[in-house]
């Protein structure tokens, strides 16, 4: 799996959330059609010689991958194994890759309705649309100086899968709507029917 390995056909790039009606986001949320890479159980072949740094950047052989529509398509085939390894999955191979923090970003969020009725939709670099809700959990962990960092669940299994760590100004502006509704509880944010408490 290198670089100019695949001329894959790449769906084209979305628009912005904030130009999407809910009913369009959803709708681009059901059709991702990723591949069934949970199904696939090749040998092990190796190292990809490739990393996702803490910003997002992907590598190959220490040189950043420039083409948007490449990273997408590995980040489709990306898996986490039980023991907590990233890898590059297809139905002949099997490849590690190394993951700095969280292999994804969330780069946008959308948010429609407020308190209980609100919905979180979040737009992912590799342009992946998730909403947030029971099956796609916002938690939140230590950085190691002790600041909380935000991720959102993207697949897999909870605890164990993909996730996006959210982009410090989309996470300004989560902060910011769950202060604005926040009464005599924590502040946090709904999505989906489910509550997302934010650290104090």
């Amino acid at each position: 799996m290198t670089e100019g390995s695949t001329d894959a056909p790449i769906r084209p790039e979305l628009p912005a959330l904030a130009s999407m009606s809910l009913a369009e986001v959803a709708r681009a949320a059901a059709e991702k059609r990723l591949p069934p890479v949970e199904q696939w159980t090749p040998a092990h072949c190796g190292h990809s010689d490739m990393r996702i740094a803490r910003d997002g950047t992907w590598f190959h052989g220490g040189t950043p991958i420039g083409r948007p529509a490449l990273v997408r398509l590995f980040s489709t085939i990306l898996r986490r194994e039980p023991d907590g390894r990233f890898v590059l999955v297809t139905p002949v191979e099997k490849l590690d890759i190394d993951v700095e923090d969280a292999p994804l970003q969330a780069v946008e969020v959308k948010s429609e309705g407020s308190g209980r009725e609100r919905t979180l939709a979040f737009r992912l670099a590799t342009d992946e649309i998730v909403i947030a809700g029971p099956a796609n959990p916002l938690t939140f962990r230590p950085d190691p100086d002790g600041t909380p960092k935000p991720y959102l669940h993207v697949r897999g299994t909870i605890g164990n899968g993909i996730e996006a760590l959210i982009a410090r100004p989309v996470f300004y502006e989560l902060a910011e709507w769950a202060l604005a509704e926040a009464r005599d509880g924590p502040p946090g944010l709904w999505s989906g029917g489910a509550f997302f408490a934010f650290p104090a």
